[in-house]
């Protein structure tokens, strides 16, 4: 039996969709969904993004990263399933409802509404979200945001010269964070955009992650530091972010389809057992 997938990507940030609604699709476990992120050894991605029947939506979308977690919400993702869906939809998660519609700059998504209480990002115990009296090395006093998924905000004179790749893992892993955490690393360059750099959970450095954008934004808000909407910069490219008066977030920016394929889930069952074996 050979499944179909559509490969997608939004702002490089990249994706395997599989549709269960329109085909027959193996269980999706943590080992599967690892073997198939796999650049050298599966087809490749960031996250594995499984299409699902709902009874409260068009359809609901389940989010697996390449290490084979499964996560609340992803905004670039959200984009890449509006684009597939080619209509107005709205969009089950985890992380909560929400609404994709196509927009002349590509496709824009409600997320919902930012979450700032110490117990709803989760933290471990109770603190000032919105100035946290913490620090990891020159990263401090950040912002904790839930925007579907939890984020921690770090603004900084210059998001490039943070060693990322080194204070990610540490901080995205670090006991504060139960459910772990996104990092983000961010730098105002003006009352209408921001530069950003993210850490994503489960995935490592991105190119693009649409809720930490979201989340970026939201926070430079709540401190003043720019107006509505803002412009976010990725390494992939640009997000425009919007926090409405009624309180919800919409992200707008583009996806593209890459090509389609199929794969046999038995080729898997080797890397399976490997990926079961590394965790173990």
């Amino acid at each position: 039996m050979r499944v179909p997938f559509v490969k997608m990507h939004g702002l490089g940030n990249d994706f395997v969709v599989l549709d269960s609604r329109a085909h027959s699709v193996p269980v999706i476990d943590s080992a599967l969904a690892a073997a198939l992120a796999n650049r050298h050894t599966g087809i490749g991605c960031d996250q594995l993004i499984l299409l699902e029947p709902s009874a409260v939506a068009d359809f609901r979308m389940r989010i697996f990263n390449a290490d084979g977690s499964e996560v609340e919400s992803c905004g670039n993702a959200a984009r890449a399933v509006g684009l597939l869906h080619g209509a107005p939809a709205r969009i089950e998660t985890t992380g909560g409802l929400i609404s994709a519609m196509p927009a002349a700059s590509g496709i824009s998504v409600e997320m919902g509404r930012p979450r700032f209480d110490w117990d709803r990002i989760p933290l471990a115990y109770a603190m000032d979200t919105l100035a946290m009296p913490i620090g990891w090395d020159e990263l401090e006093n950040p912002i904790a945001v839930n925007v579907g998924n939890p984020h921690v905000i770090f603004f900084v004179p210059d998001c490039d010269a943070i060693d990322l790749a080194r204070l990610g893992p540490e901080i995205e892993r670090d006991p504060l964070f139960p459910e772990r955490v996104n990092v983000n690393v961010a730098t105002v360059t003006a009352r209408d955009s921001i530069r950003l750099r993210v850490w994503e959970r489960g995935a490592g450095l991105t190119r693009a992650c649409g809720t930490g954008a979201c989340a970026t934004a939201i926070g430079a808000m709540k401190r003043g530091l720019v107006d509505r909407p803002v412009t976010v910069t990725l390494p992939g490219g640009p997000l425009r972010i919007d926090w409405r008066e009624d309180g919800e977030i919409v992200m707008t920016g583009a996806a593209a389809e890459s090509f389609r394929g199929s794969f046999d889930p038995a080729d898997y069952g080797a890397a399976r057992e490997s990926a079961r074996g590394a965790t173990a």
